[in-house]
């Protein structure tokens, strides 16, 4: 079952599902299941000082979308913490939006594991990520 903006935004308690560095950062879901999350970001005033995409904010959209998957797999009265990220950056974007997709390698009772790849708008591959969730009792 994929969720709509507002059941997505129920289950999150109300909050932006990005958090609010997601919110600062221009984190924009479009699909999310407990199976695969898709997302997007602008590459503007997410950069570093040579006006690339900073990898830091590669990984706060990968770990957003695994996040928001593993919450929607949790369940209610559940909630999923990250554990582990790791991120290879295979090419610079330095305009437009990155979209990322994460999809569910794992969902287990505690752990859920998810690979996410960020493209830019070309389709190109900007970077890999995988990231583990906790999954427990809120």
């Amino acid at each position: 079952m994929t969720l709509d903006a507002e059941q997505l935004a129920e289950l999150m308690g109300n909050a932006n599902p990005g958090g609010g560095l997601g919110e600062r950062m221009g984190v924009e879901i479009s699909e999310a299941s407990a199976k695969r999350v898709v997302g997007r970001m602008p590459v503007a005033n997410n950069t570093q000082p040579y006006g690339l995409l900073h990898g830091g904010a590669s990984c706060v959209l990968a770990e957003t979308l695994g996040s928001v998957g593993s919450a929607i797999h949790a369940g209610e009265g559940r909630i999923a913490v990250g554990i582990e990220i790791n991120a290879t950056h295979h090419r610079s974007a330095t305009e437009g939006h990155v979209t990322g997709v994460a999809t569910a390698v794992h969902l287990g009772r505690t752990l859920a594991t998810w690979d996410i790849v960020i493209t830019d708008d070309e389709g190109r591959r900007v970077c890999t990520s995988r990231l583990t969730c906790m999954l427990r009792d809120a």
